[in-house]
């Protein structure tokens, strides 16, 4: 089911995410929001655990949709999946997954086209709140590497191996 039917939908979600960020103290490192799922990269900055965070957005989220398109019902199947990333090297791929998602999907073809994410603001193409701009630096340096980190690297078999651990558990 689409869980992001307009614009609009995206919009008020990252308007919120935004919002509960700085309340919650969580850095969204790379996200993708996508119409029937997203991918969220964060990073607790404080003890307020995430699902906090994940909760007041989901509740907030779900019951405006629900509102606005007459659904009744969960908007979202079981609880969030939360896994701790414990290498750097695969953060990175991580980042580059999630940041690739709508062109595996098949939405766009071509990156710049997909408004719904970080990743325009991880290659200085659009100035976000949404982003760790620190946190790209620190790892890519010039936004171009980044760019071609997520266009032209192929992950090993082994990455891939292990990013599928991360993104299921």
């Amino acid at each position: 089911m689409e869980i992001f039917r307009t614009k609009d939908d995206y919009l008020f979600l990252l308007k919120l995410l935004k919002k509960q960020s700085l309340k919650y103290n969580i850095s969204l490192l790379a996200y993708c929001l996508m119409p029937n799922h997203y991918h969220f990269l964060l990073r607790q900055n404080s003890d307020q655990p995430i699902s906090d965070f994940m909760q007041a957005v989901f509740n907030i989220y779900s019951k405006a949709f629900n509102t606005k398109h007459l659904h009744s019902g969960t908007l979202f199947e079981g609880p969030f999946k939360a896994i701790v990333v414990d290498k750097m090297e695969y953060l990175l791929h991580l980042c580059r997954y999630i940041h690739r998602n709508p062109i595996a999907a098949g939405l766009v073809s071509d990156l710049m086209h997909w408004q719904y994410s970080n990743y325009l603001e991880f290659i200085g193409k659009r100035s976000g709140a949404l982003v760790d701009t620190e946190f790209v630096r620190q790892n890519f340096g010039a936004t171009n590497i980044y760019e071609e980190f997520v266009l032209n690297e192929i992950p090993s078999e082994k990455t891939e191996r292990i990013l599928r651990h991360y993104l299921f558990g």
